[in-house]
């Protein structure tokens, strides 16, 4: 898991059956002073996160199948959680 910063919506007109009615937002990975490090990509929101946020992203694909409650996704990155504050020592 890691910390992102929610850039905005991703918005398509045709999406796999799986994804039908989820929201997907695009974030980009972040250190702990909220500054990017990595490439911007495409998360399921489970948290009803929005623009702006800093979320927890997993991405890991078993678990995001698991926690989507299907056996097989085309996704494996979902926002699990908005951080509130990042404590770093």
């Amino acid at each position: 898991m890691y910390i992102a910063n929610v850039e905005g919506p991703a918005v398509s007109n045709v999406k796999h059956e799986v994804l039908a009615g989820r929201k997907l937002l695009v974030v980009r990975p972040s250190n702990a002073d909220g500054e990017p490090v990595g490439e911007s990509m495409v998360a399921i929101d489970t948290v009803d996160a929005g623009l702006g946020d800093t979320a927890l992203v997993m991405r890991e694909g078993r678990s995001a199948a698991a926690l989507v409650g299907k056996e097989y996704i085309p996704v494996r990155t979902l926002i699990v959680g908005i951080v509130d504050r990042v404590d770093a020592k």
